[in-house]
């Protein structure tokens, strides 16, 4: 057994379930829905049989949960629907099984209050001939099922913060099988998933989706994380995305946006993102409320002005900094055209109002 406590899914035989999971299922198809709950955060899922492959979310049905269940709704009125708007394979059940990301809709097919989607594909549409292209880096945390970090001691503390980083060694990384498991079902899903690396806080780590276009950047971005929760419970742990899940002298968790239009990433392209940048400096606060859950207040105890990170009541930027709102990188300066990197959003944001907000501002200008 581990060091470490985990669930009672992580001590199951997983060879087992293969077993059964290699039988024939002749023409039926296992299609399971995942959507956004009522936190804004968690995500849900259950799943439908279908009698052919789909190719498309049209081909699906329009489907329904108890929306009382998942702070969507009361239960003297509960039914909430399922829109399918993305799919994936499913890395799971492999086969020609899929993964159907859904918005959700009331009984009076207005959307939830936590489907952000449908006025993102609204912006994103609007914006389509600037060509917006972004890629999220997503950090967040492996927790013991007891919320414990992964491979602290439970009774203490590990080292102070600096070998932890693209760190290589059983005492500089923790859960790298969960890390290496979601890669993978990323790839399989056929999520434009770019890369992956230990963070700067022990049991810290951080994967990248992207370049993605327009709305497929929360589609897919909201995909990875549901697929990183369910490798997570394979393995009996948790995956946290508390933007500070350690008070104290440790790094919190953001989900920095990197973003450009096509006139950024044309020759000169430097002058629309010194432009896009005052934009952006104008509207810190409106950036700020929608760049977490809670409209600011999970980031006020991530963005301190320490930990690389800016303050959270001030705009800034820079090149190659860390410590600023909006850091250009080196190599963009030097090439004369490129890409900014927000740093702000919190690694619990929600994907689709952070890119929305970003075109609103710096292309739309409303």
């Amino acid at each position: 057994m581990p060091s470490f406590t985990v669930s009672s899914s992580g001590q199951l035989d997983k060879t087992v379930l293969h077993k059964y999971l290699s039988l024939e299922q002749h023409s039926a198809v296992q299609c399971m829905y995942i959507w956004i709950d009522g936190t804004g955060e968690a995500m849900r899922a259950k799943t439908k049989t279908v009698m052919q492959e789909p190719k498309s979310p049209k081909e699906l049905p329009i489907w329904n949960f108890d929306g009382s269940s998942t702070y969507q709704a009361e239960g003297s009125n509960s039914d909430v629907y399922l829109y399918p708007v993305a799919i994936y394979q499913d890395p799971f059940r492999a086969g020609n099984n899929k993964l159907v990301l859904c918005e959700t809709y009331k009984y009076n097919k207005k959307p939830t209050d936590t489907n952000r989607r449908h006025t993102s594909v609204v912006v994103m549409e609007k914006a389509k001939d600037a060509h917006p292209w972004f890629g999220i880096e997503q950090e967040y945390t492996l927790l013991d099922i007891d919320s414990h970090p992964l491979g602290w001691p439970k009774n203490g503390f590990p080292g102070p913060q600096g070998p932890y980083y693209c760190g290589v060694g059983a005492d500089k990384v923790n859960g790298r099988d969960v890390v290496e498991a979601h890669y993978r079902a990323c790839m399989h899903a056929g999520i434009n998933i770019s890369g992956t690396n230990a963070e700067v806080m022990p049991a810290q780590w951080e994967f990248q989706v992207g370049p993605c276009e327009g709305i497929s950047m929360g589609d897919e971005l909201w995909a990875a994380r549901f697929l990183l929760h369910r490798t997570s419970e394979d393995f009996g742990v948790v995956a946290s995305l508390d933007p500070k899940p350690m008070e104290g002298d440790w790094n919190g968790a953001g989900a920095h946006c990197n973003y450009s239009t096509q006139a950024m990433r044309e020759p000169g392209g430097i002058g629309a993102i010194e432009v896009a940048i005052e934009k952006l400096s104008h509207h810190h606060v409106r950036h700020i409320k929608a760049y977490d859950p809670k409209e600011g207040k999970d980031n006020e105890r991530r963005l301190t002005g320490a930990h690389e990170t800016s303050s959270i009541h001030d705009f800034s930027a820079g090149v190659a900094n860390r410590g600023c709102s909006i850091r250009i990188p080196r190599n963009v300066v030097e090439d004369g055209c490129g890409y900014l990197e927000d740093r702000r959003p919190s690694s619990n944001c929600d994907p689709y109002a952070v890119t929305e907000v970003i075109v609103r501002t710096t292309v739309l200008e409303d």
